[in-house]
């Protein structure tokens, strides 16, 4: 089993990288250039936050997204992590899962959506529910899984490649118990974060710690601990190969005191210009479990290994 040392230094890690920024900076002369995002947005400098009627504040709504992002760096949204940046978006996954028992299961959509930006420092998430189809075993199902209905993001600090190359971020999303009996928890589940990243020269680290928490049946679903992290270089303007880490620690429930440990290699295609400020971003990944070993009651892993593809357009 990989050693779950890394976590805690990881996390503190992200709560000071706000008063490395300097450091950073300097450390990116001696790497080379930063390589910012492809045809950055211009910010209107005549843009004003303040607003008389809510019809001025639809009407200046890019200008606040152009503003917003361009304070905070111009990395790519990895494909498992969640990233600590402000996007504007709609986005589509697909899993391809094959569980320890031979069950091969297909996850339309996993819960993505619409993601706005509602101010220059805040980012709602409004989600769409999974829908999930069993098979290769004898009682195959296919239906809705329970729905995170929202993530919301507050950006704490950040700078752009020209300033520090830095980001912090909290979440806060809910999940609400509306997929068929196969596939539901029976719990509302609310799930507080923290995430960060920086970057150094073309490399960036983008991170997140959170604390899955069902509000009812705590005894059989249990707390968790969830870490991702995300390693990504980007090179030739439009290519972006990462390497992720997701660690599932079972504080208690059924799975109360086990570990799950995935890795993920992918890579993402972006950003292409497909009209106006519309965007288009895609990628595709393999993941697969090294912790623990295969167990059938409860199943643990959840799945051994998922191809996964995303495709998102920007605006």
């Amino acid at each position: 089993m990989l050693s779950k040392a890394w976590i805690w230094p990881l996390v503190a890690g992200m709560g000071i990288c706000a008063l490395i920024a300097p450091d950073l900076a300097a450390a990116e002369d001696s790497v080379g250039p930063v390589i910012p995002a492809p045809a950055p947005a211009v910010v209107n400098p005549t843009y004003d936050p303040g607003y008389d009627n809510m019809s001025d504040y639809f009407s200046h709504w890019f200008d606040r997204v152009d503003r917003a992002q361009a304070e905070q760096p111009h990395w790519m949204t990895p494909i498992i992590t969640v990233t600590p940046r402000l996007e504007e978006e709609f986005r589509w996954d697909q899993y391809w899962e094959h569980a320890p028992n031979g069950a091969n299961i297909d996850v339309y959509d996993s819960g993505k959506g619409l993601e706005l930006i509602p101010t220059e420092t805040e980012e709602l998430i409004l989600n769409t529910p999974p829908y999930v189809t069993t098979g290769n075993i004898p009682r195959g199902a296919s239906g809705f899984a329970d729905w995170p209905v929202f993530l919301f993001k507050q950006r704490l600090a950040s700078a752009n490649e020209q300033n520090g190359n830095y980001i912090l971020t909290l979440f806060f999303s809910g999940q609400a118990p509306i997929g068929i009996p196969r596939y539901s928890e029976n719990a509302y589940v609310l799930t507080p974060t923290i995430a960060g990243g920086f970057g150094i020269g073309d490399f960036d680290l983008q991170a997140t710690f959170g604390t899955p928490y069902p509000t009812d049946h705590l005894s059989t679903i249990g707390a968790q601990l969830a870490t991702n992290v995300t390693l990504q270089y980007h090179f030739l303007d439009y290519l972006w190969p990462e390497f992720s880490i997701t660690d599932l620690d079972f504080l208690s429930g059924a799975r109360g005191g086990k570990n799950e440990i995935f890795l993920f290699p992918g890579i993402l295609f972006g950003r292409f210009q497909l009209y106006g400020r519309l965007r288009m971003t895609f990628g595709f990944g393999y993941q697969f479990a090294v912790s623990p070993h295969a167990e059938y009651d409860p199943l643990t892993p959840t799945y051994t290994h998922a191809w996964i593809f995303s495709v998102r357009f920007p605006f």
